[in-house]
């Protein structure tokens, strides 16, 4: 009796009556029924995979009844008694996950929750720029691409796979021929590898702050412009200058970059703009980029500068920001890596 009970209590029906709960709902219920207090030692507990889904299914929750709530509690052996509804939104969500969770792992789960990517992994996928996912994908298993590339838009999943590497491409196509129905625990369990590895870390690196957006304004000033800028914030806030200064990412960076990213950068600058860059640059800068070409090549690229004359500092500043605009061109392909400092942390545009 008790069982026919509590399933006339979890009858499914609408418009805020009683109906079914199922999976995470029902421990979204059980958690916003517990509130702060005694429910963060739940929150603590649970993997990042189970802290998605009972968010997901809370923030999309709506009206919770008392009898549903009872028909819960006995269910989980627990009889508490409930005073009165619950209702479960965007805004509660988020609320009592910020009392227990960093507030940028709440930015991030939230985020997910609200879209606008796609309401689904694969939506989402079709949004990403097809540079990144080719890029994360390029070290996964060949049948996992595949797997990837069946279910995103076909249009998207035709860049991703124009701009892997050959073979992997062929062998992913060869896979994506022979594939038969994708078993359902495979494709989550694929799912929940993209969401927590990929997803995840995307929406973080992609959460620049003020100091980031400013470092890549100031990126593209002119010399005079930059200096002017800098000293009269220096002046206002020393500290903002200071970190702007260190996130941006100048012509003395490229430096930094090994002789194989050199060396590739080099062969994607136009010798006329390489001529003018090295024509206003320094000693060390010049010997720098002398000494990643052979002989013949630098000996006819210091003619060229020799026979140049006279230079404009404005026709330089533009030649080294657009060499340092095709650098990170380039490192956004994957094709090399620059960083701000050589062995220590690296950026990764």
């Amino acid at each position: 009796m008790a069982a026919d009970r509590l399933q006339q209590q979890l009858t499914v029906q609408k418009d805020g009556e009683d109906r079914e709960l199922r999976g995470p709902e029902r421990a979204a219920v059980l958690l916003l029924a517990l509130g702060e207090q005694h429910g963060k030692p739940i929150w603590e507990r649970l993997d990042e995979i189970e802290v998605r889904q009972v968010s997901a299914a809370m923030a999309n929750l709506g009206p919770v009844t008392p009898s549903m709530l009872e028909g819960l509690f006995v269910d989980f052996v627990r009889r508490i008694t409930s005073r009165g509804a619950l209702t479960g939104n965007v805004d509660a969500t988020e609320r009592l996950l910020a009392n227990f969770l960093p507030g940028d792992r709440v930015a991030i789960i939230m985020e997910e929750i609200r879209g606008p990517a796609g309401r689904n992994m694969w939506e989402k996928l079709s949004n990403v720029q097809e540079n990144v996912l080719a890029n994360y994908l390029k070290n996964e298993y060949p049948q996992t691409v595949a797997v990837v590339l069946s279910k995103i838009d076909s249009n998207h999943a035709a860049k991703v796979l124009g701009i892997l590497p050959e073979d992997l491409a062929l062998e992913v196509v060869s896979r994506m021929l022979r594939m038969d129905a994708v078993q359902k625990e495979v494709l989550e369990k694929v799912e929940q590898t993209l969401r927590v590895e990929f997803m995840s870390n995307l929406t973080n690196t992609s959460r620049r702050d003020s100091h980031e957006m400013m470092a890549d304004i100031f990126n593209n000033f002119d010399r005079q412009t930059e200096a002017r800028f800098l000293a009269a914030l220096e002046e206002e806030n020393r500290e903002a200058a200071d970190r702007i200064k260190t996130l941006m990412f100048t012509f003395d960076d490229l430096l930094k970059l090994d002789a194989a990213s050199a060396q590739t950068l080099l062969r994607n600058v136009e010798k006329d703009r390489l001529a003018i860059a090295l024509k206003g640059s320094t000693d060390a800068a010049r010997e720098y980029f002398f000494g990643n070409m052979s002989s013949r090549a630098a000996k006819l690229l210091q003619d060229d500068m020799d026979a140049l004359g006279p230079v404009r500092l404005r026709d330089v500043d533009d030649a080294q920001t657009g060499m340092v605009n095709t650098a990170k061109d380039l490192a956004a392909k994957g094709e090399i890596m620059i960083s701000k400092s050589k062995g220590e942390d690296e950026i990764i545009y």
